[in-house]
């Protein structure tokens, strides 16, 4: 029998590997490539999750607070609100140079899903909301006349330039700073 410490590692190397795999391939991987990756059996696999599905969400979920790190929406940043949003487009903008860089995985997930009830699409979700919130909050911050509005048109470029980058369609260098900072020019945020 599989020992506590056992069945973590299996799951870990499940989501690590489907964090990898789903992100650079898509989630049309099948489950015996994820499991192979993983270097674990099919049935080790059953035996933590229900279903293909369920390990693609279970990996966003992983994979959210990671995101959130890397593009600085920490409250423990001390920034005017102003530079805490143009951070988070410099940091799509740095990413977006990488050669593995393939989008948001959150709005990859959702677009290849095309299946808002889907689970991995439910984890997605909630995570671009956490960004719409997060650039709410901070537009509300800094004065902005209509936070809400401002909020969705940040998320708009934030996902279309992550979109067009990751297709390898655009370069974003300057592109989406530049025009993030025209947004809150006109929404009056400081």
């Amino acid at each position: 029998m599989a020992t506590t410490t056992d069945r973590t590692s299996t799951r870990d190397r499940l989501l690590d590997a489907a964090m990898e795999l789903f992100y650079r391939d898509g989630v049309s991987i099948g489950v015996e490539a994820l499991c192979r990756a993983a270097g674990v059996s099919k049935r080790s696999m059953y035996q933590l999750f229900a279903s293909k599905d369920e390990v693609l969400a279970a990996s966003l979920e992983r994979r959210a607070p990671e995101y959130g790190r890397m593009l600085g929406l920490g409250a423990e940043d001390s920034r005017p609100p102003r530079e805490r949003i143009l951070y988070v487009f410099e940091q799509l903008e740095r990413a977006s140079t990488r050669d593995d860089y393939r989008g948001c995985p959150f709005l990859s997930a959702m677009v290849e899903l095309k299946d808002p009830r889907h689970p991995a699409s439910v984890v997605a979700l909630r995570a671009k909301n956490t960004l719409i919130e997060a650039f709410r909050a901070e537009a509300e911050r800094g004065g902005a006349r209509d936070p809400e509005f401002l909020a969705r048109q940040l998320t708009l470029v934030f996902d279309g330039a992550s979109a067009r980058a990751g297709a390898r369609a655009e370069t974003l260098q300057g592109l989406t700073t530049a025009t993030a900072q025209t947004l809150l020019d006109a929404s009056g945020m400081n």
